[in-house]
């Protein structure tokens, strides 16, 4: 039996910022959760990132809405961001249908989301949650910068 004190789980950071939000899954929740995505991470330091992480939000809740949904089921988004991590993910109710990264030809129209976060994260993932599953993507930064409000520190 492995020794667990050879190699201890890691320490978990501290969460300095986390936002979480419920959707109706309907195609009107996809630029609710883009356009706060956005607003949040920029007002917690990062605008660098806000397009991307709202992209990739967009990208998330759309496959939740096309392969994870159920009617009267809600949608979980949540926001998190340490002081080296920032991190979106999506919960939904089906576990049967799991994101695989996939080839799109030319003509093909879907297929392409999962291409597209991984390209603008540093990783993506899955985890299987006791009823469906949470897809998260994660950026790597730096501790938030302070923030300038009216001109001061």
């Amino acid at each position: 039996m492995p020794d667990p004190e050879a190699n201890p789980a890691p320490v978990a950071e501290p969460l300095l910022h986390e936002d979480r939000l419920d959707y109706t899954p309907t195609t009107r929740s996809v630029p609710l959760a883009r356009r706060r995505i956005a607003r949040l991470v920029t007002e917690w330091g990062h605008p660098d990132i806000a397009g991307d992480a709202a992209l990739v939000a967009s990208e998330l809740v759309t496959n939740s809405l096309l392969h994870g949904s159920l009617r009267d089921r809600l949608i979980r988004v949540r926001l998190t961001a340490t002081a080296t991590t920032l991190r979106v993910e999506v919960s939904d109710p089906r576990l049967e249908r799991l994101p695989e990264l996939r080839v799109a030809e030319d003509t093909d129209q879907f297929g392409r989301g999962l291409r597209l976060v991984e390209g603008l994260t540093d990783r993506w993932g899955l985890a299987p949650r006791a009823v469906g599953k949470t897809v998260y993507a994660e950026w790597d930064v730096t501790e938030a910068p302070v923030l300038l409000v009216g001109g001061k520190e």
